[in-house]
């Protein structure tokens, strides 16, 4: 039997949806760039929605800062559109927040591809070693 999703799951994930069509329509300012929204939790008592963002291109922390205080500063029109869409009795009060775990992955990701480099290296070393003369070994 499949695992039924509670109703601030699906609510999240219908936000997700719609707010991704508003902002690319509705948003209009340049300081924005091209967000993606990754996850929406919203409360369980549905009057709030952490909305948690990445920015495409951007990896200047004052910009990315930047990105989310215009969004913040347009929750409230964005909240209004999201009533006009949604079939909800009240829209949750909307805060974004930068999600750093694209970054953390990326990151973690370089470090296992050079950790993986570094062994093969090391593992192709001692097999050269092995290779020598007795009188060539250290």
């Amino acid at each position: 039997m499949a695992k039924e999703y509670s109703r601030t799951q699906r609510i999240g994930d219908q936000m997700q949806r719609e707010l991704a069509q508003l902002i690319r329509r509705e948003v209009k300012d340049p300081r924005v760039g091209l967000v993606t929204i990754t996850a929406v939790d919203v409360s369980r008592d549905v009057g709030h929605a952490k909305i948690f963002i990445t920015v495409m291109g951007q990896d200047n922390p004052d910009d990315i800062a930047q990105s989310i205080k215009v969004l913040n500063a347009a929750a409230g029109f964005l909240r209004m559109q999201l009533a006009r869409e949604m079939k909800l009795r009240s829209v949750p009060q909307l805060h974004f927040h930068y999600d750093e775990s694209v970054v953390r992955g990326a990151h973690l990701s370089a470090l296992i591809e050079r950790a993986v480099a570094e062994d093969s290296q090391h593992v192709d070393g001692a097999a050269a070693q092995d290779n020598l003369p007795e009188d060539a070994r250290e």
